[in-house]
C-alpha cells in the first residue's frame, strides 16, 4: 500500500469523499484541496457535514457562498449547513398544507422530514447547485465534496416523485419517506447530477477508512450500493496507518489494524488502495492541514481544566443511587457503546442487581465481551431479522390498502433507511422491556430522539385520522412515556476527537426534544487516560485534552474517562473501567 498523492489519484475534475464518522473524511478533502491548490490548480472544497470544523480549519467564518482562503490562493471554500437547509426544506413542503390538515397531521409530516435521510437530500439538494453548474464547472480544475450521497439517498432521488397524492391516501408507518415530498421541479437537475456521478471520466469516489473492522465494513458497504448504481471509480484511502512500534502497547496496536487489512472486506479488496499514517494531533490550522501528507508538526500540550478524572464506576454508582431502571447507551458507531453497556450492566449486577443487557451485535460477541452470571442476563436482536419482519408488515399493509406501483416503489426504498431499521430494532427492544418489569435493562445502541418523536407522532396521527396502514405496537406505547419517567438515563459515549464529540452534541440536542434524561458522558479509548509511555501515542494524547476540557464542561463535571488499551477490553478488565 503506497501513500496517498493527490496528484496521482485524483485525475477528474469532481470529487467525493465518503465514510464512516471519525475516519478523517474533512481532514483528507481539506489537505487534498490545498495540495492541488498549492500546486496551482484551481480548486473548490464544498462540505456538507453537519459536524464539519472547515471553519476552525482554515480559521475564519464560512458561508454556502464560495470563500477565497488568502492563505491558499487558488483554493475557494463553502460550507453548506445540511441542517439549515434542511429546516427551510422542510418548512416549503409542510407550508401549502397548513390550514387545510389538523395539527396532529402536520407534526406528523414534520417529524417524518426531521431524520438524517432528510438532512442528506437537502444537503443533496444544495450541492446539486455546484455539481451542475457550468459556470462552476468551468471556474475550477477540481471541486472537491467532502461526505459524498449514501446509496440510498441516491435511489431515493431516482424515484418517481408521487408524494402529493400519496400524504392524502396513505399513513404507512414507514419513516423517512416525506423528505422527497415537492422535488418535481428539480427532477432533471438531479438525473444530471447522478449522470455526473456515474461518469468515471468527471468523478471519483474516495472511501475514506481507519484501519479498523468496523470503518473498513461501512466503506464495503457504502462500495458496494455506490457501485449498484453504476458508480464504479472508486478509490480507498486508509487513514491513520501505523508503520512502526516503540513500546508493547503501539505494537498491540500495529498487529490489529495489520490484521483488520488482512481481513479487508471483498468488496473493497481490489481497489486501488492507498495509506496516510497515524498523525497525533488535530487536521486545524494550515499547517496541519499540509502537513497531513508531508510529516508531524509538534504542538505543545494544555492543561486538563477538570477538578479530577472520574471512572466509569462514578457513572454506576450514580445509576444505582437514582434507581434507574432502563439505561441506554448511545453514540455513533466505533465509540464503544457496547463495551460501556457491558461494564455498567456487569457493575449492577455485581452490587446484587438483577440485570438484563441487549444489544444488536450478534449474541457471540456479546457473550465474548461479558458472560451471564446469577444476577446478568445477555439477549441480542438481529437487525436484519427485525428489518425484514417490519418490511414485510409495511408491505403487506401498503399493497391491501390499494396502493399503487408508483406510491410502493417509494415505500420500498424507504424502508431501506437507517430510520426504518432503528424504528424496527426500537419495537424488538420494546418487547425485552415489557417482558423484563423487574429487572434493570441497559441497552446497547440507544434510538435517536427523531425515532422516539417519529413513533409519538404515528400514534397522535393514527388517533386523530383514524387511519389502519400500519401501528405503533403496545409494547411500544407502553415504552414511549416510561422513557420519560425518572426510571430511564441514557449516557453518551464518545472518543476525545473533534467529530466524535460534535455528533454526540447532535445526539444529545436530538434527545432533548423528546425530554429523555441524559446526564453523564463517558469518554472511551484516551490515550491521555492510558498514560502512555510511547512518543507517538503521548503526542497523540495532548491533542485530546482540549476536547475532555469541552466534554467535562458541557457536562458540569459528569464526565467518565476511559483509558485506551492495546488489548480487547473484556471480561474482568470491564469491572475495571
Amino acid at each position: 500500500m503506497i501513500l496517498y498523492d493527490p496528484f496521482h489519484v485524483v485525475q477528474t475534475k469532481y470529487l467525493f469523499l465518503t465514510g464512516k464518522g471519525g475516519v478523517g473524511k474533512t481532514s483528507v478533502a481539506c489537505a487534498t484541496a490545498v495540495a492541488l491548490a498549492d500546486a496551482g490548480k484551481k480548486v473548490l472544497l464544498i462540505s456538507t457535514d453537519p459536524a464539519s470544523n472547515l471553519q476552525d480549519v482554515f480559521s475564519m467564518e464560512l458561508t454556502n457562498k464560495a470563500t477565497p482562503i488568502a492563505a491558499v490562493p487558488n483554493l475557494a471554500v463553502a460550507n453548506l449547513d445540511p441542517v439549515q437547509a434542511a429546516a427551510e426544506y422542510r418548512e416549503s413542503v409542510i407550508g401549502p398544507y397548513r390550514g387545510l390538515l389538523p395539527e396532529a397531521a402536520l407534526r406528523n409530516m414534520e417529524e417524518q422530514l426531521s431524520g438524517s435521510c432528510t438532512v442528506e437530500i437537502a444537503a443533496f439538494n444544495e450541492f446539486t447547485n455546484f455539481l451542475t453548474d457550468e459556470a462552476v464547472a468551468c471556474g475550477y480544475d477540481h471541486i472537491i465534496f467532502d461526505t459524498a450521497p449514501t446509496g440510498h439517498t441516491l435511489r431515493m432521488l431516482q424515484l418517481p416523485s408521487a408524494w402529493s397524492q400519496f400524504i392524502q391516501k396513505s399513513k404507512h408507518g414507514a419513516s423517512c419517506l416525506g423528505q422527497l415530498s415537492g422535488l418535481e421541479s428539480r427532477k432533471e437537475l438531479y438525473k444530471q447530477a447522478v449522470q455526473t456521478l456515474a461518469d468515471g471520466d468527471r468523478t471519483t469516489m474516495l472511501l475514506v477508512a481507519r484501519p479498523d473492522a468496523l470503518p473498513l465494513k461501512e466503506a464495503a458497504r457504502a462500495s458496494k450500493e455506490l457501485a449498484a448504481l453504476g458508480i464504479a471509480n472508486q478509490q480507498l484511502i486508509v487513514n491513520g496507518l501505523l508503520a512502526s512500534w516503540d513500546d508493547d502497547a503501539t505494537k498491540t496496536l500495529y498487529e490489529k489494524q495489520q490484521a483488520a487489512l488482512k481481513a479487508i472486506p471483498e468488496a473493497i479488496a481490489d481497489l486501488p488502495r492507498f495509506q496516510i499514517p497515524l498523525r497525533t494531533y488535530n487536521i486545524t490550522g494550515l499547517d496541519h492541514v499540509r502537513a497531513l501528507l508531508k510529516g508531524e508538526v509538534k504542538e505543545a500540550a494544555t492543561e486538563l481544566t477538570l477538578e479530577r478524572v472520574q471512572p466509569l464506576q462514578a457513572v454506576i454508582d450514580d445509576l444505582e443511587a437514582h434507581q434507574r431502571k432502563v439505561i441506554f447507551t448511545m453514540g455513533k458507531g466505533g465509540v464503544g457503546k457496547t463495551t460501556v453497556a457491558a461494564a455498567i450492566a456487569l457493575g449492577l449486577a455485581r452490587r446484587g442487581h438483577r440485570v438484563h443487557l441487549t444489544t444488536t451485535d450478534p449474541a457471540a460477541h456479546l457473550q465474548y465481551v461479558v458472560s451471564q452470571t446469577d444476577n446478568l442476563t445477555l439477549s441480542h436482536i438481529d437487525q436484519g431479522e427485525e428489518l425484514k419482519k417490519y418490511q414485510d408488515e409495511v408491505l403487506s399493509q401498503a399493497k391491501a390498502n390499494g396502493l399503487g406501483p408508483s406510491d410502493l416503489a417509494y415505500i420500498e426504498e424507504d424502508l431501506r433507511s437507517p430510520c426504518t431499521q432503528e424504528i424496527a430494532v426500537f419495537h424488538a427492544f420494546a418487547d425485552i422491556v415489557e417482558a423484563a418489569d423487574d429487572q434493570i435493562v441497559v441497552i446497547d445502541t440507544a434510538p435517536t430522539g427523531h425515532t422516539l418523536l417519529l413513533l409519538e407522532s404515528t400514534e397522535s396521527y393514527d388517533r386523530e385520522i383514524r387511519r389502519t396502514h400500519g401501528s405503533t405496537p403496545p409494547s411500544v406505547q407502553h415504552l414511549l412515556p416510561r422513557l420519560k419517567g425518572d426510571e430511564t438515563e441514557v449516557v453518551i459515549v464518545t472518543l476525545p476527537e473533534a467529530t466524535p464529540v460534535y455528533e454526540a452534541l447532535r445526539l444529545e440536542a436530538d434527545l432533548k426534544r423528546t425530554k429523555l434524561r441524559s446526564k453523564w458522558w463517558v469518554i472511551n479509548k484516551s490515550f491521555y487516560q492510558a498514560r502512555t509511555t510511547s512518543p507517538l501515542l503521548k503526542a497523540k494524547a495532548s491533542h485530546e485534552i482540549a476536547w475532555i476540557n469541552k466534554v467535562d464542561d458541557h457536562t458540569q463535571g459528569h464526565t467518565a474517562l476511559i483509558a485506551w488499551r492495546p488489548d480487547e477490553v473484556r471480561g474482568e478488565v470491564l469491572g475495571k473501567l
